[in-house]
């Protein structure tokens, strides 16, 4: 499978020779804007749906969603898992934005059933401060996604959550599979 990143084989691949990965990225985007047009859209997503979803790599949301530009609001962090900052984006999102919908998106393979909370312990120890937030480390994948549900669902400062459905993406195949909230 291609990409239009090129996979990198070893730290000078990630760079191509053009400083690092960084730089790669301000080059693209410099080209990018050479060709951009605004787009005439404001903050608020068309489709009025907010997407919370794993930050892995393998998930290209837009594509596997048939989203556009602006379609969505999308929230992404390790694991998918609906924490405090996951409130309060989508708070915002459907509070001050207009989002009256919410899909939660795990998927399969996760680095999060692979690891577990003795990772802020091991982290303490190397660093020496405790961090303030939890790994949400899981083993069960349609569990986690039942219990951000629940989360999304029962949060006091969301307007809108009778339409929050948990889906797992099949890195494999690229199927969303849904997932019962009961």
């Amino acid at each position: 499978m291609t990409t239009s990143a090129s996979v990198p084989t070893g730290p000078q691949d990630a760079t191509s020779g053009h400083g690092t990965v960084t730089d790669r990225l301000v080059e693209a985007n410099q080209q990018y804007a050479a060709a951009f047009t605004d787009p005439g859209m404001d903050a608020r997503p068309v489709l009025q749906v907010a997407v919370v979803a794993c930050m892995d790599a393998r998930l290209d949301l837009h594509d596997a969603l048939g989203l556009a530009l602006g379609d969505c609001h999308t929230i992404r962090n390790a694991g998918g898992v609906v924490t405090d900052d996951v409130i309060r984006s989508l708070t915002i999102s459907q509070r001050a934005l207009g989002t009256r919908s919410v899909v939660l998106i795990h998927h399969t393979g996760c680095g999060l059933e692979s690891i577990t909370e003795e990772f802020r312990h091991d982290l303490e120890m190397e660093v020496g401060q405790r961090p303030g937030w939890a790994v949400e480390a899981f083993r069960d994948v349609d569990q986690d996604v039942r219990q951000s549900m629940q989360r999304v669902r029962t949060s006091p400062f969301l307007l809108h959550t009778d339409d929050v459905r948990g889906f797992v993406f099949d890195v494999r195949t690229g199927l969303l599979r849904e997932i019962d909230p009961a």
